[in-house]
């Protein structure tokens, strides 16, 4: 698997870098998982491979299994800490699609009944409700299922 360096134009890639703040849930040698800055539902969590693949035509599939069990482990945590009646799991390749950071990327946004299925929100998060939203979802990350 070819690993492209981490690129200075690219937010994800200086969360991964530690040159931009995030607020993380969860982090492997592969993958990691940080809430988004302007969610659309608290709990709104997004997963990336640190390498830096600008889709999935160009991430390699060892990759996006990484991602997918990153996916799978935080969606449980969520569901045991949040609670939602219902947890949306989007991915979009390309402008067109919706993409707005071209790093690829995973949202697992905690879904409630009568609210628009946008991926994006309109405002930044609180960074300190980020950072309590984030702990509470890391202390479901050992619960059954996770």
């Amino acid at each position: 698997m070819t690993i492209t360096p981490v690129r200075d134009d690219c937010i994800f890639c200086r969360i991964v870098a530690g040159t931009a703040r995030s607020h993380p849930v969860w982090e492997d040698p592969d993958t990691l998982a940080f809430m988004d800055l302007a969610p659309l539902a608290t709990g709104h969590v997004l997963v990336i491979p640190k390498p830096h693949w600008e889709n999935v035509f160009e991430t390699p599939a060892p990759a996006l299994g990484a991602v997918m069990d990153t996916v799978k482990r935080v969606a449980h945590a969520i569901r045991t800490t949040i609670a939602p009646p219902g947890l949306g799991v989007y991915q979009v390749n390309g402008r067109a699609a919706g993409q707005t950071v071209f790093h690829y990327h995973v949202h697992l946004i905690p879904r409630h009944g009568g609210v628009s299925l946008d991926l994006h929100g309109r405002r930044r998060a609180d960074r300190d409700e980020l950072d309590r939203v984030a702990s509470l979802i890391r202390s479901g990350l050992d619960a059954p299922g996770g």
